[in-house]
């Protein structure tokens, strides 16, 4: 699941991505008003965190602006300022959750996951195709009856095949998914792990869409 961030202080960012990398997210870190905005326009996230005091402005400005501009992305705020007037003005400019710093990881990581939850029409955190679950929480797979022990990576690609089975999602999205910007990926790496994945739960549970991508049964074949 691949995030963006939106955070000037960098000590703090870097602490937010290192606990959310442990956590199976892929986090992207924009410093600064024109850089989130820039990052939304030309790539896909499942969530946007935003701190709201930035260099360049406040980042109520940028939500009412994605908001008008049509972007649906679920945006997280995520700021030292309390006080009442700023939290209802950023709920109704179009911000989904408001969490005030100092915070628990934890916390806001159950909260990135309500939030991608309702995106993604989800009643809970667990998504079930057929025979196999995948719970998002505990971060567990299970594949008739059977906890699978899966890599950092492997997880990786089967959740964000997981919240949209039964689409296919292009081999792009999967490698920027796990590496992010200017990941370090080898050119097969994704099929590789595509091939473990298969191994390890059913071989024709994951179709390769050629020239498209990679798609999810929604139901065990």
């Amino acid at each position: 699941m691949r995030l963006l961030l939106l955070e000037d202080d960098k000590t703090l960012a870097e602490g937010i991505i290192k606990g959310l990398n442990r956590m199976g997210y892929m986090v992207e870190l924009a410093m600064n008003l024109s850089q989130a905005e820039s990052a939304l326009k030309t790539d896909q996230f499942e969530l946007a965190i935003f701190d709201l005091g930035l260099p360049d402005g406040n980042a109520i400005s940028l939500i009412k602006k994605l908001r008008k501009a049509g972007q649906q992305v679920p945006i997280v705020v995520l700021t030292a300022w309390d006080d009442i007037d700023t939290k209802v003005l950023a709920l109704n400019e179009g911000a989904n959750d408001y969490v005030v710093k100092p915070f628990e990881l934890r916390e806001l990581e159950a909260r990135v996951r309500v939030q991608v939850r309702k995106a993604n029409h989800q009643l809970n955190d667990i998504i079930t195709c057929g025979d196999l679950s995948v719970d998002i929480a505990s971060q567990q797979c299970r594949f008739r009856s059977k906890t699978i022990n899966l890599t950092r990576l492997e997880w990786v690609l089967l959740k964000q095949l997981a919240l949209h089975a039964g689409k296919i999602v292009s081999k792009e999205q999967l490698e920027t998914a796990c590496y992010g910007w200017g990941g370090d990926n080898e050119s097969n790496s994704l099929e590789v792990h595509i091939h473990h994945l298969r191994k390890k739960l059913n071989p024709g549970l994951i179709t390769t869409i050629r020239g498209l991508g990679y798609l999810l049964k929604d139901q065990s074949s």
